[in-house]
C-alpha cells in the first residue's frame, strides 16, 4: 500500500503541474492532461481507501495520516464533480494542489503506524459521520478558493488592471454562483455529518453532546456557514461579501480540525492521534 500512496501523491503533483502550466499558456491539451492525471490519482486513491475499508471493516480515519489522506481524497473527488457541473475548469490550479499537499502532508509528516484496533471504530453512524464531514468540508475548501479567485477578479476589474490573471478567470457570476452551489452543498452535507455523530456518540459514549472542543468548534464552523446562507437568501447577500465570508468559514474549519487536535483535549482525539 506504500507504493499505492505513492502513486497517488505522484498523480496529484503531476496534475497541479499540469493545471499551472495550464493557467499560464491556456492550452486545451494541457488542461486535459492535469484532468486525466487528477482522475487517475483519485482512482488509485478510492483503491486505497476501499482496500483500507475491507481490511479493517471500517473508514480508515484512526489516526492524523489517514484522516488527511481521506481529506485530500474528499478534495479531489468533490471538484471532480465539480468540474461536470460547472465546467469551471480553472479551479483545478487550486483543488489539485490543495489535494496534493494534503496528502503529501499525511505522508511525509505524519507516519502511517496502525493504531491498536477499538471496537468504537466500527460503526455505520460513524462512516456516514466521517464520509459526509470530509465532503462537506472539502465543497466548503472549494467555495473558498473560488471565494479566493472572486476577490482577484473584482479587484482586476475595479483597479482596470486587466492583465494576465483576469484574461484567465472566469466571469464574477459564474465564480459567484460556482461558490454558492459549494457552500450549500458542504453545508448539507455538514449539517448531515454533524447529525449521524450526535446519533454515534450517544451509541458509545451514552450522550449526544458532551461539549467536546470539536464538537463546540464544528458547531461554531456550521453556524458561520448557516450564516452566510440565511443572508444570501433573506438580504441577498452575493459577490465579495459572500466571498469573503467563504473564506472566513474556512478558516473556521482548518481550526476545528487543526487547531482542535494540537491545542485542545477531547474524545475525537482518539481519531487523529500522530
Amino acid at each position: 500500500m506504500e507504493l499505492l500512496i505513492f502513486f497517488v501523491i505522484c498523480f496529484y503533483i503531476l496534475s497541479s503541474a499540469g493545471y499551472y502550466v495550464y493557467f499560464f499558456n491556456q492550452e486545451e491539451y494541457l488542461y486535459k492532461t492535469g484532468y486525466y492525471l487528477l482522475l487517475t490519482g483519485f482512482v488509485f486513491h478510492t483503491i486505497l481507501i476501499c482496500w483500507g475499508y475491507i481490511k479493517f471493516g471500517h473508514i480508515p480515519a484512526r489516526n492524523l495520516y489517514e484522516t488527511l489522506s481521506l481529506a485530500g481524497w474528499s478534495i479531489a473527488g468533490v471538484f471532480l464533480v465539480l468540474r461536470y457541473k460547472f465546467n469551471l475548469k480553472i479551479l483545478g490550479v487550486f483543488a489539485a494542489p490543495f489535494a496534493a499537499v494534503v496528502v503529501l502532508t499525511a505522508a511525509i509528516v505524519f507516519p502511517d503506524v496502525p493504531p491498536e484496533a477499538q471496537p468504537l471504530f466500527k460503526s455505520l453512524w460513524l462512516s456516514l459521520h466521517l464520509i459526509t464531514i470530509f465532503l462537506g468540508e472539502a465543497a466548503l475548501a472549494l467555495a473558498c478558493g473560488t471565494g479566493i479567485m472572486y476577490l482577484i477578479q473584482e479587484n482586476a476589474i475595479k483597479t482596470k488592471k486587466h492583465g494576465m490573471l483576469y484574461k484567465r478567470l472566469p466571469s464574477l457570476d459564474l465564480l459567484d454562483n460556482t461558490g454558492y452551489f459549494c457552500i450549500v452543498a458542504g453545508f448539507s452535507m455538514l449539517t448531515i455529518g454533524l447529525i449521524t455523530g450526535l446519533i454515534y456518540a450517544k451509541h458509545v459514549w451514552g450522550r449526544f453532546w458532551s461539549w467536546d472542543p470539536k464538537e463546540i468548534w464544528s458547531m461554531i464552523s456550521w453556524l458561520v456557514y448557516a450564516a452566510l446562507i440565511h443572508e444570501r437568501v433573506v438580504v441577498g447577500w452575493r459577490g465579495r461579501r459572500a466571498a469573503i465570508m467563504a473564506i472566513i468559514g474556512f478558516l473556521f474549519l482548518l481550526f476545528t480540525f487543526f487547531g482542535i487536535n494540537f491545542f485542545l483535549e477531547g474524545h475525537h482525539g482518539e481519531f487523529t492521534r500522530v
